[in-house]
């Protein structure tokens, strides 16, 4: 199959030594390090710590098995994330009060919980998070009008003739613009964003 046709996943599997790898860490570092900082993890050992999180996903990775379940890839990188603050406080036996009524240990397992508010929020944060990656990372990849045509009908909702006329290109053009955009936008997220934005789920 040729490599352009595969999801980010599938190429990292194939060739995990690869510029796919510094793909995945310019999509999940930041977020990471946001949930890293929630659990109160100072500044000092947060650079380690991510670390520590993106070299577990980078030895694992060709173990995980998605299978078409919805969140798999959210839900094991958010177990793999959960596993290393947990050995972060034991292994310095530092548990620092928390904000509000709850200490890190609680919002852990709730965090570990698929059900609670708090994970709910992490699938949320995650696939905006991830997309909004995604957007900048693949804009670099078309022309500039292109671009703009598929920001103004796919992520903006405004009709393709009217795009058409203030870009002065073609309504084919416009059309194809979208097209070429959401397809390569699909592929790359294929596997890591399950909930995705609703412009993505449109044809």
């Amino acid at each position: 199959m040729d490599e352009t046709s595969l999801s980010l996943l599938q190429r990292l599997k194939s060739s995990p030594e690869s510029e796919n790898w510094n793909r995945l860490v310019e999509l999940y570092a930041p977020l990471i390090r946001t949930w890293l900082r929630k659990y109160d993890v100072q500044e000092t050992d947060t650079d380690d710590l991510l670390q520590e999180v993106l070299l577990a996903v980078s030895k694992d990775l060709n173990r995980f098995d998605h299978n078409g379940r919805t969140g798999a890839f959210r839900a094991w990188l958010k177990a793999i994330l959960v596993n290393r603050l947990r050995k972060f406080w034991q292994s310095r036996d530092r548990r620092p009060q928390a904000r509000g009524n709850s200490d890190n240990d609680e919002r852990l397992v709730q965090l570990e919980d698929p059900a609670s508010e708090l994970s709910q929020i992490w699938n949320q944060q995650h696939d905006q998070y991830v997309l909004r990656q995604l957007l900048a990372l693949t804009e670099p990849h078309f022309e500039s009008t292109a671009w703009k045509a598929f920001c103004r009908v796919a992520m903006e909702g405004a009709k393709p003739d009217v795009v058409a006329a203030e870009l002065e290109i073609s309504l084919n053009a416009v059309c194809l613009a979208k097209s070429r955009v959401l397809r390569k936008l699909r592929q790359e997220s294929d596997g890591l964003i399950e909930s995705s934005s609703s412009f993505l789920a449109k044809s």
